[in-house]
């Protein structure tokens, strides 16, 4: 009798979980950030002039002290009720402001600028740009906000007027915009000096750069779209960098002939605006010199060092100055073997090397408030973490002081007086938590910490797994086990994958870095979801990274089945059954696996893929696998159209149909090469879209890709 009750009440147990059990769906995973199925995160930015910290609460504002919680505020200091009376046009409450102090806030709202005193209820200013305005970069000191219209350059003031910085109609020279297809660090094409007298900004003649042709098909007829694209190995883009004075309204330009198509990058001011300081590049990318300009007259002062590699160099980082100083600097550089932080003078040049890490660093973040260290983030020594760290200025030799010792991945946020961060960070196991931290003493307290939002969900089980590539490097990887993993049963397997430069998909985060499409895989589908980073990828160093060099996708392969080994030696892997998918570079490593290994995946998908880099753009291509006229035995060893005859199983293309950065001929030709061998693949086009499928159409592509799979890796 007393056993009947017992499986009847497990019984009913098991039934009452089953129910209260939540299932993802295709959709969920894919739009789960809209969803809340992600992290929440608490808007936190340090008040300017105080050790309070801003935590916003919905449409609120309150203010925490850092070092003493008792006495926190709790009634909201700014509300969305109070912000709509001042200004009626607020429709939401600002996620992040642009500045917030004792007494009033600075925020974008639409296309105006607004500094509103709260304690007075009052508008104190208004910057208004027109509707068309792009790239705008607000600048406190001046006040001002620089944007751009089409081609050109402009900035807005509180006096409504419509300052042009330039005024150039020939729409090949593009003014205030981020240059070099973005690469070397270069985010965006404007900079404000230090008190806000001056608007340095990049220019790029275009002149010379081939048109690339992508088709509007919501027009009726179908019209023309034509876009500047620099392919590998044909003429690029020549750089220029301007001045505009703010007083004067009158620009100059940094006298530098650039006619040899070499590139500006990592533009900085010296904290007295008397210098501009920028990395040059060679175009072949072996070579930069650091050079210094005088701002007013724009003539070269010296090339203070420079540094050269016979693979490539690569400045990605600007200066740093010290503080209270106008003439020592920073400068990061992995000329070591890894990204390491050097002391320079610009009159006297390199002082001394600060670090000397055997792992690379991220960021400088600042100082501490006596400016005796310097406040960096970095890998620390497990590649897939991000920590910050303290490090004396005055010597090497000191050991760095982490300043974030718990593992995962960190955020953090430095106070206006150097004397705390705000650390959010996240790991495997932790959706998300924010901590007040002292840097002299390493106190710490909790602000926020978030309430896993899959808790009440059928998961898969995450793991991290390391093995050995043939050079004897770890290779970092990820597993994602089924929900009620059984280790006597046989499973699918999809590999995920990118394997290219400055991406990496396996980090010590929620989820390990996971997608929950991902989860969804395992969860609701009984797929096992690998994934590796290969050579090549970041955070590893040079060494690891640059093997890559002028034959990309071969160490990257190898890696890759390195992994496929392992998955194969596991007894609850269905070794006849792994498929593959990948987007971008992924795709050309999809692709490059399927034909050039065929047998070892039943199925794959080539999302956006590479598959000629003599189609890709010469910033990119060029440094990993140099210009293809010098180098035409890579460039072929590595083209996907000499594979197509291999295709043993299910392959399916996918693109956006006006992609700007890997364009349809890539997978134009590779389609004509398999119909001209005779091979059967599957293709399928995302209508105006990019790169990437965004938005709901996300959920289609998704959907595809994974139920692709599924009906084909059997």
């Amino acid at each position: 009798m007393k056993k009947s009750l017992a499986l009847l009440f497990l019984l009913i147990t098991s039934i009452s979980f089953a129910q209260d059990t939540k299932h993802l769906n295709i959709s969920d995973a894919v739009l789960g950030y809209y969803k809340g199925l992600y992290p929440k995160r608490k808007a936190m930015q340090w008040i300017a002039g105080s050790n309070e910290i801003a935590i916003r609460n919905k449409n609120s504002l309150f203010a925490s002290s850092a070092i003493h919680p008792e006495f926190e505020k709790k009634t909201a200091f700014l509300t969305l009720e109070e912000l709509q009376k001042a200004i009626p046009s607020v429709k939401r409450f600002p996620y992040r402001f642009d500045n917030i102090n004792s007494e009033t806030v600075t925020f974008s709202n639409e296309n105006t600028v607004y500094t509103y005193n709260y304690i007075q209820d009052k508008v104190l200013s208004s910057i208004k740009t027109p509707k068309e305005a792009r790239n705008n970069e607000y600048n406190s000191q001046a006040n001002a906000v620089a944007y751009t219209i089409e081609n050109n350059l402009y900035i807005a003031t509180t006096s409504a007027e419509k300052i042009a910085v330039t005024s150039i109609n020939d729409k090949n020279i593009v003014s205030g915009q981020a240059i070099a297809r973005s690469e070397m660090g270069i985010t965006k094409g404007t900079f404000w000096s230090p008190k806000g007298n001056f608007l340095a900004f990049y220019q790029k003649d275009e002149s010379k750069v081939a048109d690339y042709p992508l088709v509007d098909v919501t027009t009726t007829p179908a019209t023309l779209t034509a876009i500047k694209y620099p392919m590998n190995g044909m003429d690029s883009e020549i750089p220029k960098a301007g001045i505009f004075n703010l007083k004067t309204k009158q620009t100059i330009y940094l006298n530098i002939d650039t006619s040899d198509e070499h590139y500006l990058t990592n533009i900085s001011w010296s904290p007295d605006e008397k210098y501009i300081l920028l990395a040059e590049v060679n175009r072949d990318q072996n070579h930069m010199w650091f050079n210094i300009y005088d701002a007013t007259t724009g003539q070269k002062v010296r090339t203070l060092f420079e540094e050269q590699n016979p693979k490539w160099v690569e400045p990605e980082h600007t200066a740093v100055f010290l503080p209270n100083s106008t003439t020592e600097f920073l400068w990061l550089s992995e000329r070591d073997g890894f990204m390491n932080s050097y002391k320079y003078d610009i009159n006297k040049g390199l002082k001394k090397q600060i670090t000397n890490f055997k792992w690379v660093i991220k960021e400088i973040i600042g100082f501490d408030q006596d400016g005796k260290n310097v406040i960096l983030s970095g890998t620390g020594n497990d590649p897939r973490e991000t920590k910050v760290y303290k490090v004396k200025l005055s010597s090497c030799k000191h050991k760095a002081v982490c300043l974030t010792p718990e593992a995962g991945v960190h955020h953090v946020q430095l106070s206006p007086n150097n004397k705390y961060l705000i650390d959010t960070y996240s790991n495997l196991k932790i959706p998300r938590i924010s901590k007040v931290k002292t840097i002299s003493n390493l106190t710490s307290r909790t602000l926020f910490e978030a309430v896993n939002p899959l808790k009440d969900y059928q998961l898969g089980t995450t793991e991290f797994v390391t093995l050995k590539a043939k050079d004897g490097s770890d290779l970092y990887g990820r597993i994602i086990k089924p929900f009620n993993f059984d280790p006597n049963k046989k499973y699918p397997v999809l590999v995920y994958l990118y394997g290219g430069p400055h991406a990496q998909l396996v980090t010590n985060s929620w989820l390990g870095g996971s997608n929950l499409w991902m989860q969804w895989m395992a969860a609701e589908n009984d797929y096992i979801v690998f994934t590796i980073d290969n050579h090549g990828s970041d955070n590893r160093g040079f060494a690891f990274e640059s093997v890559i060099h002028r034959q990309v996708g071969e160490v990257e392969m190898e890696d890759q089945l390195t992994g496929v080994d392992y998955l194969k030696s596991l007894p609850y892997v269905d070794g006849n059954r792994l498929a593959v998918h990948g987007w971008s570079f992924g795709g050309f490593m999809t692709n490059s696996l399927m034909l050039r290994h065929p047998g070892v995946f039943t199925t794959a998908v080539a999302g956006g893929p590479v598959t000629d880099w003599k189609y890709y753009e010469i910033m990119y291509g060029e440094r990993y696998m140099d210009r293809w006229q010098d180098n035409e035995a890579g460039f072929e060893k590595n083209r996907i159209h000499n594979y197509v005859q291999n295709l043993d199983g299910k392959l399916l293309e996918i693109i956006g149909s006006v992609d700007p950065v890997v364009v349809p001929q890539h997978t134009m030709t590779l389609l004509k090469a398999f119909i001209e061998e005779g091979k059967q693949v599957d293709f399928f086009t995302y209508p105006m879209h990019e790169h990437n499928v965004r938005g709901k159409d996300r959920v289609h592509l998704m959907d595809k890709v994974l139920h692709y799979i599924m009906t084909n890796n059997k």
